[in-house]
């Protein structure tokens, strides 16, 4: 009887440790959702705040927005968003155009593959980077990116250069590109055909 009750109070701290880390991890998994979709108001300042400091021709623009609610604020992210510019000039993405009717989900789904290309699970900021190395890491798809530093201190990652580096909203850290990073299959996916060019 002895031996049961000097093992009891170990016991009971094994489990009251397993309960309490299972509990954290249900309520951080619980809350994901809420801090992706945010409080609308509060989410909509911070990102018009954004919008304005990537300066006159390099605003983030709707679709990144739409991109930067898709990630919860509360954790560390790296966000490597294609300018206003670039959805345009690349994916052929127009506001006015593609978040109307049954285009809008296909836009949707453009932007989280998108996404998967162009986020890293942790802080890249641009003093991270030294001129002449480079930083490989994978995004989330697994896609493989490669970050270095140009003379002119902006980031340079699969030879697509930065317009705005570390900008932050929450955790994450926020570089605007000139062109959209993607896989070259899903390149050839969203890029119109020749055959269209050549009629």
């Amino acid at each position: 009887m002895r031996r049961g009750r000097s093992k009891n109070p170990i016991a009971i701290v094994i489990v009251f440790v397993l309960i309490s880390c299972f509990l954290v991890l249900i309520l951080s998994v619980l809350r994901l959702p809420d801090a992706s979709s945010g409080n609308n108001s509060n989410t909509s300042i911070k990102l018009d705040q954004i919008s304005k400091f990537a300066g006159n021709n390099v605003m983030i623009g709707k679709f990144g927005e739409m991109m930067i609610e898709m990630l919860p604020q509360d954790l560390s992210f790296t966000i490597f968003i294609p300018s206003e510019n670039a959805f345009e000039h690349d994916l052929k993405l127009n506001v006015n155009d593609s978040l109307v009717g049954e285009k809008a989900n296909d836009t949707y789904a453009i932007l989280t593959r998108v996404l998967s290309f162009t986020v890293v699970p942790w802080k890249i900021v641009s003093k991270s980077v030294r001129y002449g190395e480079e930083i490989v890491c994978d995004s989330l798809s697994g896609f493989k990116l490669y970050v270095s530093k140009d003379a002119d201190e902006m980031l340079v990652v699969n030879s697509v250069r930065s317009k705005r580096v570390d900008l932050r909203k929450g955790e994450m850290v926020i570089h605007v590109m000139d062109s959209v990073i993607m896989e070259a299959e899903f390149e050839q996916s969203v890029r119109p055909d020749d055959d269209e060019d050549q009629d």
